[in-house]
């Protein structure tokens, strides 16, 4: 690893791998590097779901995050690139049969022997980070709490996010250790991060939703559809000219074959994933469902950036952007309320007291924008293509 790249510290972790920064070594340019290890049928096949998407959307679109290289770790010390196009045919195996594919002619003392420095390395490399990780921390001071009383709270009993259902882990001696993912690298934080830790800021908003537009208009005419939209898997680079924010994790993505010039995507899929806030009703209620999907939880992420509407999630004092319905102390998600309700009516603006500071409610225009975007029936929602133009209009229509 250090002949390519030089790890520093861990800047996130999640529930599949560890992201880490660091830096190329012939150049130092600062790249994110995401370990995610092969210990699991059903995790590696969104690994492969994630490495395919990144390299159909390429470097191809400046809302999208790039994916420089992969690597397959093979050995404690041992890292191979994949050649692009390629993909790691023992772990498509082990994706095809449900189980890990191991190296059946090993001995079973050297399989032992190749697990025991697999984790010596890791602990070692762990190591590292950690200490470095807590010098930045000591530097850093403590953490003031962002959050206000007022912010309502997410009840105990959801689950944050929906993943298909995956068997147990399977034991056997590994061939394929991680594949490490080098990506560029966002120095802003996520959305979440970027936006809340700062003024309100009207235009500043727009350019996100603006840019959100352009990023999953280019997903669906490659025929990707991304599953899992939310504040969190945005990530915000800092530039000279303002920032730039980037759609990021594939894991959950699907790539649909047969779309034809540029056109929506109609596959359908089943599989109930996605993270609670930002699921359409049709996910929420177990139908069949194409990546209008996508635009459902689009327009609750815009809703929430133009209103500044946030929750708390269980177990955590960091606001989280998203739109919901109150039930009395308790808050339901949007899909799950229209799924319950497909009658029901939004009220957009909010026209209820939240806790300052606020930006100033989004037009008239904007408004009917969202309320078309959060339909009960996806065929009404706007395909992806329509949204960067629908929103310049209601902009316009707004600002006379």
């Amino acid at each position: 690893m250090e002949e390519l790249y030089t790890l520093e510290r861990e800047v996130g972790r999640g529930s599949y791998g560890v992201v880490f920064e660091g830096h190329m070594a012939k150049t130092g340019q600062k790249v994110a590097i995401k370990r995610l290890p092969c210990s699991n049928p059903e995790c590696i096949e969104l690994y492969l779901q994630e490495l395919w998407a990144m390299r159909a959307t390429a470097k191809n679109h400046v809302n999208v995050i790039a994916l420089h290289s992969c690597l397959l770790q093979t050995g404690p010390r041992s890292l191979k690139p994949l050649k692009p196009g390629k993909l790691p045919l023992r772990l498509v195996e082990t994706v095809l049969k449900g189980s890990v594919v191991g190296a059946q002619s090993e001995d079973r003392n050297d399989v032992q022997a190749n697990i025991q420095r697999t984790t010596n390395s890791v602990s070692r490399l762990q190591d590292k980070t950690n200490t470095v990780q807590a010098r930045a921390k000591l530097q850093e001071g403590p953490k003031s709490n962002s959050s206000n009383s007022m912010t309502p709270q997410r009840p105990s009993n959801r689950a944050r996010k929906r993943v298909c259902q995956s068997r147990e882990e399977q034991p056997g001696p590994l061939r394929c250790l991680a594949l490490w993912l080098v990506m560029e690298y966002c120095d802003g934080g996520d959305l979440n991060q970027y936006l809340l830790s700062r003024p309100p800021d009207v235009q500043r908003n727009l350019s996100v939703v603006r840019q959100l537009c352009s990023a999953v208009s280019f997903l669906h005419s490659l025929g990707i559809t991304h599953r899992d939209l939310k504040p969190d898997n945005v990530l915000v680079c800092m530039t000279p000219k303002g920032p730039v924010v980037k759609v990021a994790d594939f894991g959950l993505s699907k790539m649909s074959e047969g779309v034809m010039d540029g056109g929506p995507t109609r596959q359908h899929f089943s599989s109930t994933c996605g993270s609670d806030f930002y699921m359409a009703p049709e996910v929420w209620g177990g139908l069949p469902y194409t990546a209008q999907a996508d635009i459902f939880s689009l327009g609750v992420m815009f809703w929430a950036v133009l209103e500044r509407i946030t929750f708390l999630e269980e177990g955590s004092s960091e606001e989280q952007l998203g739109a919901y319905v109150s039930r009395g102390r308790w808050l339901m998600p949007l899909g799950e309320a229209l799924w319950e309700n497909a009658g029901l009516q939004l009220i957009i603006p909010v026209r209820f007291k939240r806790a300052p500071p606020l930006p100033p409610p989004p037009g008239r225009a904007v408004c009917s924008l969202l309320s078309d975007m959060l339909a009960s029936d996806p065929d009404a929602r706007p395909p992806a293509q329509q949204l960067e133009s629908r929103l310049r209009s209601a902009v316009r229509e707004d600002s006379h």
